[in-house]
């Protein structure tokens, strides 16, 4: 429950801030090509706050914050006094009307850079892309690895951290092959790999790209010393304790976690004694194990603790930290980056090679926004600018309810010299609204199913 909790409030707040971002553009552009802004609305229904200017504009924070919108002054909609028609946007000339139409997702790119400028000014902590092994069997084992290696290019974009590694394997859907540079860590030699992709099969919702391709990232051994008891567990019952290191099982000497894990597994419901070494003296502890369910709906043994793992080593690890003018730059690479790739995927999406399965609605946003918070204010920054930048390509798509639309009928303006029909306008924004509300049927949908 406090997981959801969470989850509705940190939705809440990117969807109001991105939102705000989204109509300010519309706004702020509409209001120097001199027309009359009435309000300014961010969510729907009942007025929670509103409060106007000397302008006459209303600003309003409504109860359903599921949107927004700014309204102008408009002989379309409602009937405008003579005196005020020069400032109707249905007057203005086609430049101007495509302007303050373009304007809300062109803000939403440039509110990616500005989240992103911030988040590298903060600093991210991260851990350089390095593979500490591959599957057995796997896409990644059919290419000669050298281990470790880390991953420094996929294709021709460089790739400082396994975001990036999966943001850039994730442009290779429905490709040939997928090129890598990757550098030994010992030898400091680079060399060239490519990935056969024919059979590639990836599920994002349950694996990243990276792993789908069998490519496991380094991580420090994990050691038999216990970091953590969870509440209400079998091993917080039996009074095992943090910094308990565990070294049998039913008198089975153990050196490995990987043991400790399957041995525990495999006996759901059992007692098993488990020997420890606490404060530097031999202890035995007798416990009755607990069940937990796989998502094969299998059951298996569960004890309740989290292990201590080695330091990582100092070269691994590093900190994207830039002074202002640095970060903006990063940040303009990182937003262009995102653009392009979303428009990449999108095609992918049309041509059948990204299947609608992925794509993914309000529910799946709202988790995302949740999970990001919880990381901390740069990941939730990083969050931000990713959804700003969809939310500026989906109202770029030529459907008559977006801005894509009415920039299309612009732009159709502009080539014929005259206005488009209003009844051909009508027959598009129901076409429009019809496939927006399939889309987004889909993407509810999907987001049910990943529950």
């Amino acid at each position: 429950m406090l997981a959801f909790v969470q989850n509705l409030f940190f939705f809440v707040v990117a969807l109001g801030i991105l939102v705000a971002v989204h109509e300010w553009g519309h706004f702020w552009v509409a209001r120097r090509c001199g027309v009359k802004v009435e309000r300014f609305s961010v969510g729907f229904g009942k007025a929670l706050w509103k409060t106007k200017d000397k302008l006459g504009t209303e600003y309003v924070i409504a109860a359903i914050p599921l949107g927004g919108y700014v309204k102008m002054l408009d002989e379309r909609v409602e009937q405008v006094r003579e005196q005020d028609l020069p400032y109707a946007f249905n007057r203005q000339s086609v430049y101007k009307r495509i302007a303050i139409v373009a304007a809300g997702p062109l803000t939403n790119f440039i509110f990616a850079v500005f989240a992103l400028w911030l988040m590298f000014m903060l600093g991210v902590d991260t851990v350089k892309p390095v593979i500490g092994n591959v599957t057995e069997d796997s896409i990644a084992s059919r290419s000669v690895i050298q281990l470790p290696s880390q991953i420094v290019k996929v294709g021709e974009h460089d790739t400082v951290d396994w975001e990036a590694v999966n943001l850039e394997m994730v442009s290779h859907i429905g490709e040939a092959s997928l090129p890598m540079t990757l550098l030994n860590t010992e030898t400091k030699q680079t060399y060239q790999i490519s990935l056969p992709l024919s059979d590639w099969q990836f599920d994002p919702d349950k694996q990243s790209a990276f792993s789908s391709l069998g490519i496991q990232p380094y991580f420090p051994k994990v050691t038999t010393v216990i970091a953590m008891v969870a509440e209400d567990s079998a091993a917080k019952r039996a009074n095992i304790q943090q910094k308990d290191k565990i070294i049998a099982i039913d008198g089975t000497p153990v050196q490995e976690w990987e043991q400790i894990v399957s041995y525990i597994a495999a006996r759901p419901g059992q007692n098993v004694t488990i020997e420890l070494v606490r404060d530097g003296e031999n202890i035995s502890k007798d416990v009755l194990l607990g069940k937990k369910n796989t998502q094969n709906g299998q059951e298996q043994g569960y004890l309740g603790v989290v292990p201590q793992a080695q330091p990582w080593p100092e070269s691994y690890r590093f900190t994207q930290q830039f002074n202002p003018l640095s970060a903006f730059w990063q940040g303009m690479l990182k937003t262009w980056r995102l653009v392009t790739l979303s428009f990449d995927m999108l095609g992918k999406l049309f041509t059948g090679d990204v299947s609608v399965k992925n794509l993914s609605g309000p529910i799946s946003i709202a988790q995302g926004a949740g999970a990001s918070a919880s990381y901390g204010l740069v990941y939730f920054l990083s969050f931000l600018a990713l959804i700003s930048v969809n939310l500026g390509i989906v109202n770029l798509l030529p459907l008559p309810v977006l801005d894509g639309g009415h920039l299309m009928y612009y732009l159709v303006e502009m080539v014929r010299g005259r206005p488009v029909s209003e009844k051909v306008q009508e027959i598009g924004f129901r076409i429009g609204g019809t496939l927006l509300f399939l889309f987004m049927t889909m993407a509810i949908m999907n987001d049910i199913a990943r529950l």
